[in-house]
C-alpha cells in the first residue's frame, strides 16, 4: 500500500533508499544537507539524495539545522545517512524511522558499517527503527541479518544495506501502527566517525587486519600506503600483506603490479 511520506537522508545510501521507496510511496519531501564545496575546485556539489529527489521531482529542503520552524508534509518521515540532530519537538509531530546499517544495538553511530569491516565481522544487517533523542538506541520495528563475503567491501556492504532496507521498509510501512520492542541492554557498541588515523596502514599489522582496513575504506574513503591510497588488496599465499588496486598521488587508480612497473 502507498503511502504518503517524507525522507531525511544525505549520502549515497540515503540517496538509493530514496529512490526505491519513490519507486512504491507518495515521497513528497527531502530534507537534506545543504550544498557544500567539492573537489580540487571546491564548487558547491549538492549531497547524492538531493541529486536523487531532484530527478524525482520530489521537492527539496536543506536546512542547516532543524528546528521548531521545519514544516513536516508527511505523518512519516523515513531517516537515512541523513547526518543532523533531530530535536524532540520535531520527533513528536510525526513518526521518524531510522534505516540503520546494522544489526543495533551492535555498531549505533556514524560509521556502523565501516567499523564492522574493520572489525572483521563475518554478519551484520539491517535495523528499522524509531528515531530518538539518543543516538540509535530507539525501539526495533524491524532487523534483517546477511553474511558478509570475505571479499566484500564497504560499497558493497552498502549496496546490500539499500536493498534489504527497502524489503524491511516495505513491511514496516505496510502497517497501520508498526510494533517496537526495545533494543537489548546488552552488544552495545559504538561505531566512531572514521578519522585521518583510521585510514593508515600500519605495516607491521597483521595482513587480514590491513586487508580488512582497505576493504573497509574502499570505495569511497581509501587507506593509505604512505603516499598511496589502496583501494584492494588480499592476504598473500605467503600469509603476507599483498595490494591489489592503488592510486598514487595526482594519478589515477590501477594494479599494484602496473604501478610497481611505472616506477622501475
Amino acid at each position: 500500500m502507498a503511502r504518503r511520506i517524507a525522507v531525511a537522508a544525505t549520502g549515497e545510501l540515503g540517496a538509493d533508499v530514496l529512490e526505491r521507496l519513490a519507486a512504491e510511496h507518495d515521497v513528497v519531501q527531502l530534507f537534506t544537507r545543504p550544498d557544500k564545496p567539492r573537489g580540487r575546485g571546491r564548487k558547491l556539489g549538492a549531497p547524492p539524495a538531493k541529486e536523487a529527489a531532484e530527478r524525482l521531482r520530489i521537492p527539496v529542503e536543506q536546512p542547516a539545522t532543524l528546528d521548531s520552524s521545519v514544516e513536516i508534509e508527511a505523518p512519516t518521515v523515513v531517516v537515512c545517512a541523513y547526518g543532523l540532530l533531530i530535536p524532540n519537538e520535531l520527533l513528536e509531530r510525526a513518526l521518524w524511522l531510522n534505516v540503520h546499517p546494522s544489526l543495533l544495538p551492535r555498531w549505533r553511530g556514524a560509521a556502523p558499517v565501516e567499523r564492522a569491516l574493520l572489525a572483521g565481522d563475518d554478519e551484520t544487517g539491517v535495523t528499522i527503527h524509531r528515531t530518538v533523542e539518543a543516538l540509535d538506541a530507539g525501539p526495533v520495528a524491524a532487523q534483517h541479518a546477511f553474511a558478509v563475503a570475505p571479499e566484500d567491501d564497504a560499497g558493497a556492504v552498502y549496496a546490500r544495506s539499500a536493498e534489504v532496507a527497502a524489503d524491511l521498509l516495505r513491511d514496516v510501512l505496510a502497517q497501520d501502527e508498526p510494533h517496537f520492542e526495545p533494543q537489548p541492554e546488552e552488544g552495545v557498541t559504538y561505531a566512531e566517525k572514521i578519522g585521518p588515523e583510521d585510514r593508515e596502514l600500519d605495516p607491521d599489522a597483521a595482513a587480514q587486519e590491513l586487508v580488512n582496513r582497505v576493504r573497509a575504506l574502499s570505495p569511497h574513503i581509501g587507506a593509505r600506503l604512505g603516499d598511496l591510497l589502496v583501494w584492494r588488496a588480499r592476504v598473500g599465499e605467503d600469509g603476507s600483506f599483498e595490494p591489489v588496486e592503488v592510486q598514487p598521488p595526482g594519478g589515477r587508480r590501477m594494479t599494484y603490479d602496473a604501478y610497481l612497473r611505472g616506477r622501475r
